[in-house]
C-alpha cells in the first residue's frame, strides 16, 4: 500500500484579504469616530497601509482592520504589523501579510512532528512547505491535530490529504 501524505503550508487568501481591507476602508469612511481625522485603509504593493492624524487612531484603525480579518476566517497570526510612525502630519502603520513557512518554522514544526508524532510519520521541508507521509491515515490525522493543539506563531493550513 502506497503512503499517505499530506502539505502543510501557511498561505493568506488574497481574495478574503482583499475582502476585509474593502469591508474595513467602508467602516472606518461611516464611522463618526474617523471623520475628519484624515483615516484611511489602503493597499500599499503587498502591504494594508493605514493612515490617521493621530497614534491612537490608527491603532483604533488596526483594531478595525483585524475584527474584518477574523469575520473573514484570516486568522490574526497572518497579519505582522509594525508600529505606527509619523510621517509628515500623519502617522502611518503598515501591515504584512506572512505567506510560506520560514526554515526556521519548518524545522520546528518538523521537530515537533519528530518528537511527539507516531513513530510512522516521517515530515520533509520542501521550500516553503513541509510534505507529511505516514502509512496510516490516522497517523497523519493524529498529527495534524497535535500541530493545531501546539502553539505556534504562524497560521497553518493542511492541504492535499491524500
Amino acid at each position: 500500500m502506497a503512503d499517505s501524505s499530506f502539505d502543510i503550508v501557511s498561505k493568506v487568501d488574497k481574495m478574503e484579504a482583499e475582502n476585509a481591507v474593502n469591508q474595513a476602508r467602508k467602516e472606518v469612511a461611516q464611522r463618526y469616530d474617523f471623520r475628519g481625522t484624515g483615516a484611511s485603509v489602503e493597499w500599499a504593493g503587498e502591504a494594508i497601509l493605514l493612515k490617521a492624524n493621530t497614534e491612537e487612531r490608527v491603532n483604533a484603525i488596526l483594531d478595525v482592520v483585524q475584527s474584518k480579518f477574523i469575520k473573514r476566517g484570516i486568522s490574526l497570526k497572518s497579519l505582522e504589523s509594525g508600529e505606527p510612525y509619523a510621517s509628515g502630519k500623519e502617522y502611518r502603520l503598515e501591515i504584512g501579510l506572512k505567506n510560506g513557512i520560514a526554515s526556521d518554522q519548518a524545522k520546528k514544526i518538523s521537530k515537533i512532528i519528530r518528537d511527539e508524532a507516531p513513530k510512522s510519520v516521517k515530515s520533509q521541508i520542501q521550500g516553503d512547505e513541509l510534505r507529511v507521509q505516514s502509512k496510516s491515515r490516522d497517523d497523519l490525522q493524529s498529527t495534524i491535530s497535535l500541530l493545531k493543539g501546539s502553539d505556534l506563531d504562524i497560521d497553518l493550513q493542511f492541504i492535499n490529504f491524500r
